[in-house]
């Protein structure tokens, strides 16, 4: 929104994030190191990039309240990046203010430990994390997550971009 130029992407489809990725990775070709990318973090990368190291239903701690996120309609829409105050990592806004898309097809978790999981192979739904701006604290868990369909776009999904070696 150019109105908000410092406000996370919204009403934003899965399906238009593949082709802006596209499109960054072929711009950005000659800066980047062979063998890497601009993509959408999987799951589990998102949620380790949220914990931060902590166990705790939120990266600071196991309560929230308005000073902590956008969320449950504090403001009524979208806030400017970086006024809660970020993780132990120097990530801000993993929880609220937008679902952030991930790469992960939706699909059951699985028993097993295992490290750095990646997504389903294939299904109908694509996994967001992070709560947003409208949705009640609880939604907005470390471990939260909601399903849409790729095509989707609404005002409160966006996206965070990871970097990676492929």
């Amino acid at each position: 929104n150019s109105n908000k130029p410092n406000c996370p992407v919204e009403q934003v489809s899965w399906n238009d994030i593949q082709v802006f990725l596209t499109r960054l990775n072929a711009q950005q070709s000659g800066n980047i190191p062979a063998g890497w990318a601009y993509v959408l973090p999987t799951e589990a990368q998102w949620e380790y990039a949220c914990r931060a190291g902590t166990a705790t239903a939120y990266s600071w701690g196991d309560s929230i309240n308005a000073s902590d996120a956008n969320y449950y309609y504090n403001f009524g829409q979208t806030r400017d990046v970086g006024k809660y105050s970020a993780n132990a990592w120097d990530f801000f806004d993993m929880h609220g203010n937008v679902w952030e898309w991930t790469a992960d097809w939706y699909g059951s978790y699985s028993t097993a430990s295992v490290i750095d999981p990646g997504g389903s192979a294939s299904g109908s739904s694509r996994v967001t994390r992070g709560g947003s701006w409208d949705l009640v604290g609880a939604s907005l868990r470390s471990a939260g997550r909601l399903i849409f369909s790729p095509s989707l776009r609404y005002y409160f999904i966006g996206f965070r971009v990871g970097f990676q070696k492929q």
